[in-house]
């Protein structure tokens, strides 16, 4: 039972790795003048950050990505996309990704990105133990790489091939497909990262076939490749084979030993960050050798340690063993109940994962730690066993039968490829029959034609000449407009000016109630001769209306989304006075995007609980102030970060100035002071 259980987590183990390796660079290269797409693919890889935050730079590359033409600089960046929802295990997001880009690799009969996708979704599918799927885009590959001669390529998807194959307990054909992968890069170049995956494959393999030496002999051939400069320290090459070796002397019941190589891959350098579930699978590990031989020495917090990290990566399968372990150590300790409840909690997500090898391991763990309710357990764990050793059996001879089938649908396709080149030159010489026939009834109907064009000229001039009257009339009639409007104001507005202003001087010696009421009625007059000039006016600037200024709206927009969105109370005042139609549009642009910065620094690092922002008019300038109460930093520490290198090198655009103040504990301010008129540049 022992030995068949240590396979099984060999196999978990399997899945993990595979699933979980980041991809590799070097398969995607990409050069661009657009700095932000750049600098989200760094950030989506970037594995320090959260995987949320990875995510969001992901989602934002794509975004950029999407809408761009599809040429093979677009392919690339969609193949770069699909890669850094592969490394944070975004499935959903990943598998929508390389469809897409299969379209527009197909779109364009472009091989070679079609091939890549097909090696993609031969991935995608494995991680969802969908193995009939994976293999048959695995093996679409491998017939493309073949044809090809890319033997680099090809190896690589023959490993994946073999994985699949042992997965489905296949195990003597995943040997075969190894050893033709060392076979076909035995004369190639850069091959560290193949040569690595097909030892440790083998080293599981014989392990599973219980030929311990042989395992032994290939896992130490993967820690030797595991030095290779060429295989990046992130894929923590070095700990996943002592992780393998332990679990070989573990299966061996060297319980000692098995310890000895688990905390040496502990003691790998940014384990727990490049590869947690490694890292909680060497803890877990380590805690169930320590178990065995009765060193109850940080047990169970070992144990625990583990499923935290799992928890918190959602990584069910270790979830899984983590709480079948759990069962087993309190079992050992007479904790009855608090085995059992682990070993249901352990069934309950099996079944929820639909994982049969799962629900037989932990049906076989019950049946131990609650014997009054085994004989259920057991009759259960018999119609399961009994249904996957079918599926298991007939796993192989679907691989097969998938090959044998896109073989025949090729042969299919080759004979179609004949009969439509043969269709093609039966349409052109028919169609060039057409050709002539046509050309000649062109020739008969050409003085027709002709003759068509002749009159549709003449009918052209005269509808040019008729716009050419109409266009003078409508002059004639602009003209006579103005010197109607100036006739007005002269004969008109300015004698009752005149007349008004006569009458007023005569007035001037005169102070008594008389002259009073008449000043009054000529005071009228004015009001009325300025009404008459307000609606000559309006009737000369009818088609000319102030332009709306939205940026305050735009301002407005982003502070009201930050309220909504984030914590701090945000509090804003935006002067009134300020003439927004003098500030040309490249200042505005420069204005938001600085403070739209500013917020998104408070966001991520200020811990601030209010942040104000003022935009206000000091003489000639305007005056943009950003300040919040958060934790602040030292100055020369941040003055070289990208986020304010933008907003100082805005603020240049503006040929305004730029300060910024922070004490650590008290907050920071922005201060951005820019000119209101500048000269009108176009952007």
């Amino acid at each position: 039972m022992k030995a068949k259980y240590f396979s099984y987590i060999l196999y978990i183990f399997l899945i993990i790795y595979f699933g979980c390796t980041p991809k590799d660079e070097k398969e995607v290269s990409f050069t661009s003048s657009n700095d932000s797409l750049s600098i989200y693919f760094s950030l989506a890889n970037d594995f320090s950050l959260p995987k949320n935050v990875r995510s969001t730079y992901s989602k934002k590359a794509y975004n950029i990505v999407v809408g761009d033409e599809n040429d093979s600089l677009n392919r690339v960046n969609l193949f770069k996309v699909a890669n850094r929802y592969y490394n944070i295990n975004d499935w959903k997001e990943f598998n929508k990704t390389v469809h897409f880009v299969l379209e527009n690799s197909e779109r364009v009969n472009d091989t070679s990105s079609i091939i890549k996708a097909y090696t993609y979704l031969g991935d995608y599918y494995q991680s969802q133990t969908i193995l009939d799927s994976s293999f048959l885009y695995y093996y679409k590959a491998e017939k493309m790489y073949s044809e090809l001669g890319d033997n680099f390529n090809l190896a690589k998807t023959l490993i994946n091939k073999a994985t699949l194959q042992y997965r489905a307990g296949d195990f003597l054909g995943s040997e075969k497909s190894v050893f033709s992968v060392l076979r076909i890069i035995k004369n190639e170049k850069n091959t560290s990262n193949i040569l690595y995956d097909a030892y440790n494959l083998l080293g599981i393999i014989y392990s599973e076939l219980g030929e311990y030496d042989n395992a032994i002999i290939y896992h130490n051939k993967a820690l030797t490749m595991s030095d290779d400069e060429a295989i990046p320290k992130v894929f923590q090459s070095k700990a996943t084979t002592y992780n393998n070796i332990g679990f070989l002397y573990l299966n061996l019941k060297k319980y000692a030993l098995a310890q000895t190589y688990f905390k040496k891959g502990l003691e790998e350098n940014n384990l727990k960050i490049q590869k947690p579930a490694l890292y909680a699978m060497l803890i877990d590990n380590l805690a169930y050798a320590k178990f065995m031989s009765n060193d109850t020495n940080k047990l169970p917090g070992l144990f625990y340690e583990a499923l935290k990290i799992r928890d918190s990566i959602k990584l069910s399968s270790g979830i899984f063993i983590n709480k079948i372990h759990l069962s087993e150590y309190y079992s050992s300790v007479k904790a009855t109940s608090t085995a059992i409840s682990f070993a249901k909690e352990a069934l309950s997500l099996s079944k929820k994962a639909n994982i049969p090898r799962d629900v037989l391991v932990a049906l076989k763990q019950l049946s131990v730690v609650d014997p009054e309710n085994a004989s259920i357990y057991s009759k259960e764990y018999i119609t399961i066993n009994e249904q996957l050793q079918k599926e298991e059996r007939s796993m192989g001879e679907k691989f097969s039968r998938i090959e044998y089938e896109t073989d025949k649908i090729k042969d299919q396709n080759s004979i179609l490829e004949d009969q439509n080149r043969n269709l093609i030159y039966i349409f052109s010489v028919i169609g060039i029959l057409g050709l002539f026939t046509y050309v000649i009834k062109a020739q008969q109907s050409k003085n027709k034609i002709l003759l068509y064009k002749q009159l549709q000229q003449q009918a052209n001039e005269d509808t040019y000449n008729l716009m050419i009257s109409q266009q003078q009339t409508i002059d004639v009639n602009r003209v006579l407009e103005k010197k109607r409007v100036a006739q007005e104001l002269h004969d008109g507005v300015l004698g009752r000016m005149f007349g008004v202003r006569m009458n007023l001087e005569g007035l001037n010696p005169f102070d008594d109630a008389l002259a009073v009421e008449q000043r009054v009625i000529f005071l009228n007059e004015l009001k009325n001769i300025e009404q008459d000039i307000r609606e000559i006016s309006h009737d000369l600037n009818r088609e000319k209306s102030e332009l709306i200024n939205n940026f305050v709206a735009i301002v407005s927009d982003l502070l009201e989304k930050q309220s909504d969105t984030f914590d701090p109370v945000l509090i804003s005042n935006i002067d009134g006075a300020i003439k927004w139609d003098l500030l040309i549009n490249s200042v505005k642009i420069n204005l938001y995007r600085i403070i739209q910065e500013s917020l998104q620094n408070c966001n991520k690092y200020a811990q601030a609980t209010t942040i104000r922002v003022e935009l206000k008019k000091r003489e000639e300038n305007l005056v943009l102030t950003i300040s919040d109460n958060g934790v602040g930093f030292i100055k020369k520490n941040k003055i070289k970060g990208i986020g304010i290198n933008n907003m100082i090198s805005r603020t240049h655009e503006c040929n305004g100035t730029f300060d910024i103040s922070s004490v650590k504990g008290e907050g920071t301010t922005i201060t951005v002071t820019v000119p209101i008129e500048q000269k009108q540049i176009p952007i």
